[in-house]
């Protein structure tokens, strides 16, 4: 990895995959320059749509020459060296989960969030009764997986992509008192500097939630 001050990511502070790469950034101490897409900047935009993938997407980081895109990536592209967010004798349960916040929250709540856009004021319920049973389900799955998770003293990439996924999902899907343990454990990520960073940034965009961003946060 070249040195940080080369670093830049390209994304949005309202982004949820966004937030994943800055929390490992975070996490790791790095500092990178932070290049946010809009209408003020489309040369940014301009980088993503020519690197960002088949389908020219963010998050996109730069780290001198070389070019990763994909939030996972770029946290395995962090990380190649000191191994902090995931570490060897825990990477294939580290991955899992990875994949299982990505697919399983993060993905599914985006499907309300797409209804809502796509039908503004008037989603469809049918596609959103179907995404809350989905998330409903996985809520289930980690409220038990989480009996036997034990909490790095730090942050791995289980919590880089379970903190924006959960603090999402929850507007789409509140997770409620009959999971406890989930509950709890997504207040203690908001907690984290490393993702109030993030929180905070993306605070002055929340009126753009397409399903109503509510106060609890």
């Amino acid at each position: 990895m070249a040195g940080t001050a080369e670093l830049a990511l390209y994304g949005h502070p309202f982004s949820s995959y966004t937030w994943k790469a800055q929390i490992a950034l975070h996490a790791l101490g790095l500092d990178y320059d932070f290049r946010e897409l809009g209408e003020e900047h489309p040369e940014h935009g301009a980088f993503v749509a020519e690197r960002g993938g088949p389908q020219g997407l963010f998050p996109v980081l730069a780290d001198g020459e070389r070019v990763v895109f994909e939030a996972s990536a770029i946290i395995e592209h962090l990380d190649e060296q000191k191994q902090l967010l995931i570490p060897a004798e825990t990477a294939t349960d580290v991955r899992m989960l990875d994949r299982v916040f990505d697919n399983y929250v993060m993905n599914v709540m985006q499907g309300g969030v797409a209804e809502a856009i796509k039908h503004p004021g008037n989603p469809d319920p049918a596609v959103l009764a179907d995404v809350r049973a989905k998330l409903q389900r996985t809520y289930a799955w980690l409220e038990r997986w989480l009996e036997g998770y034990a909490r790095p003293d730090g942050v791995t990439m289980i919590e880089c992509a379970a903190a924006p996924s959960l603090f999402y999902a929850n507007w789409v899907d509140q997770i409620g008192d009959e999971y406890p343990r989930l509950k709890a454990w997504r207040a203690h990520l908001n907690a984290l500097p490393e993702v109030s960073r993030c929180i905070e940034a993306a605070r002055p965009f929340r009126a753009y939630f397409p399903l109503g961003a509510p106060d609890r946060d």
